[in-house]
């Protein structure tokens, strides 16, 4: 989808694309209610990239707030590194510090909730192009995987197994209706 805008990664965040700024800014707009507005200028797009820090912020968004040791742990990964690219997220504002909960030299990490757009692909450069699709590449990948981990796991009867959709289908839409659900899609996805 990313020739509509779309850039989704995992089930945990959802971003979206839309033209601010020169063709390499990344935009944090549309947060939810409580949530800062701000800009992520010039390397947000290549810190956002970054497969561990793809991993990390899937991970807050779906465990919640955590130390970098604890992300470490969690991803298998090395503590000190976990630490650099969480402060590489925070200077782009795709996570926060919570002061509220540290203790000494422990400090606590939350994904920042926003709507993250892009450059159209109409208005991309090769540099920024080339990072989409891998994002692209890598977050379908792992949203497949994930898909068959989740029906794997779930009963073969009850609403749970029934729960997994079997059906596909084709639709044949506007442009402006395409972008109409897309923003649709967003909403829903935001309650």
């Amino acid at each position: 989808m990313q020739s509509t805008g779309t850039v989704v990664r995992g089930s945990a965040m959802k971003s979206t694309i839309r033209r601010e700024g020169p063709p390499d800014d990344a935009v944090l707009a549309g947060r939810p209610a409580g949530a800062q507005r701000g800009d992520a200028r010039g390397g947000a797009l290549k810190a956002l990239a970054h497969p561990r820090r793809q991993q990390m912020l899937d991970e807050l968004h779906r465990g919640g707030p955590a130390t970098s040791a604890a992300l470490a742990r969690a991803l298998d990964l090395n503590t000190g590194a976990t630490s650099y690219h969480l402060r590489e997220l925070a200077r782009h504002g795709f996570v926060e510090e919570l002061p509220e909960r540290a203790r000494g030299r422990e400090r606590w990490w939350r994904a920042v909730p926003a709507d993250i757009r892009f450059p159209r692909r109409g208005e991309q450069g090769a540099e920024v192009r080339a990072l989409l699709v891998g994002m692209d590449e890598r977050g379908f990948a792992e949203d497949v995987a994930a898909f068959h981990r989740a029906r794997s796991a779930a009963p073969d009867d009850g609403a749970w197994g029934d729960a997994f959709p079997y059906s596909r289908g084709t639709v044949t839409v506007s442009l402006e209706r395409f972008e109409a659900f897309f923003e649709e899609y967003l909403a829903l996805l935001a309650k």
